[in-house]
């Protein structure tokens, strides 16, 4: 057995999956990472680890580590990169492939079904799901010509034949539809539309879900006879890059305007995972930022909108709101609701979508609601 062979062998062995094995067993991870990728050193921001300056052993070894390496930052590849890169976020990577696996199993994805992937990436997880169902009942959609290309080139050379096309995922691929499993490999702020309309009643969507205040969930739904879909977050946490289209905009953060009051809630509550997706489920428009760990400032796009909360001399915590939406008041008040049911998690939430609407509800449907976004429903 050769090196790589062995490593994969390891690797399954690590991840655990009796359904994937076979799949994490034959499918080369090293043609999808290419020539370089990008690893995160905190005092030096994104480097490039070049395959050509390491021996093969050690490269492979890099590649069957169970971790996420980035390949584009800023839309700059790895294997274009000459030196760090800071302060970016990266636009394409490899997602570890205990997460990739972790996501298939809650797709519940399995032998006949069809399947349409939302972000090709480098291709690892389309050739996974290549080698266990076989190529000509999947579809993959790159945004990205770049990584469009690039993966191409690597599933091709790994001896699969799935259909892979270059453009915008929030529309999906009517061509090959209906299927029976949709499953994102970035986050969205909505459930595109068209998601909806092309898979089959009784089809499942699954997709990481991220807003405007970085708060995430975990959607997995069941796509009803209606053309409804609906579904509990999932318990397990995952954080992908949110789709292009669903990005917030960039706007600088305005301070120290508007009426002051005393705030009802500690803003820390916002530093907890849940606590910003609840957060964000009031005010789905705000930006956010924090000014030396324990100022709060936040900024709604919609309306200009403006607060920011701070620890009190006298003690507890002063918030000041300026604009149209009471920001604050807003949060407090759905913080509020979540700590009186016991601050369950984001599986003790759920999602409904309609053609008409898409609301996320606490506990039970006929819950707490709140209203995604409107303006993002198509895509």
């Amino acid at each position: 057995m050769n090196l790589a062979a062995e490593l994969r062998r390891e690797l399954a062995d690590a991840i655990g999956s009796v359904a994937w094995r076979s799949a994490l067993e034959e499918v080369p991870r090293e043609l999808f990472l290419g020539k370089a990728v990008y690893r995160h050193e905190p005092e030096h921001g994104w480097v490039p680890a070049h395959r050509s300056e390491m021996n093969s052993d050690d490269w492979l070894a890099l590649v069957y580590t169970d971790e996420t390496w980035a390949t584009q930052i800023n839309g700059v590849l790895a294997e274009d990169a000459t030196e760090p890169v800071m302060f970016m976020r990266p636009t394409s990577s490899s997602t570890f492939p205990g997460l990739v696996v972790q996501m298939l199993e809650t797709a519940g994805i399995g032998e006949g079904d069809r399947v349409l992937e939302i972000g090709t990436g480098t291709g690892y997880s389309t050739a996974l799901m290549c080698s266990r169902l076989g190529s000509e009942v999947v579809t993959s959609i790159e945004y990205d010509p770049v990584i469009a290309t690039r993966a191409r080139k690597a599933i091709t050379e790994a001896g699969y034949t799935p259909t892979l096309i270059e453009g915008d995922g929030l529309l999906g691929y009517e061509a090959n539809a209906l299927y029976d499993r949709l499953i994102a490999t970035c986050a969205v702020r909505t459930i595109p539309l068209a998601w909806l309309r092309q898979v089959r009643a009784g089809g499942t969507i699954t997709a990481p879900m991220r807003g405007w205040l970085d708060g995430v969930a975990f959607a997995h739904l069941q796509v009803a006879k209606d053309g409804s879909a609906s579904g509990r977050f999932v318990r397990d946490n995952v954080y992908f890059m949110t789709a292009r289209p669903h990005l917030p905009p960039y706007r600088e953060h305005g301070l120290g305007r508007g009426e002051g009051g005393a705030s009802r809630i500690d803003p820390a509550l916002l530093k907890d995972d849940t606590g910003l997706f609840v957060a964000q489920l009031a005010i789905p428009h705000a930006l956010y930022g924090w000014v030396e760990d324990s100022l709060l400032s936040l900024h709604d796009v919609a309306t200009g909108s403006e607060a920011e909360v701070r620890p009190s001399p006298e003690g507890g915590w002063t918030a000041r709101q300026h604009g149209l939406v009471r920001l604050w008041d807003a949060v407090e008040e759905v913080i509020l609701i979540w700590e009186g049911a016991g601050r369950p998690h984001q599986s003790g939430f759920g999602l409904t979508v309609t053609p008409d609407h898409q609301y996320v509800w606490l506990g039970e449907p006929d819950g707490p609601r709140w209203d995604l976004p409107a303006s993002s429903l198509t895509g």
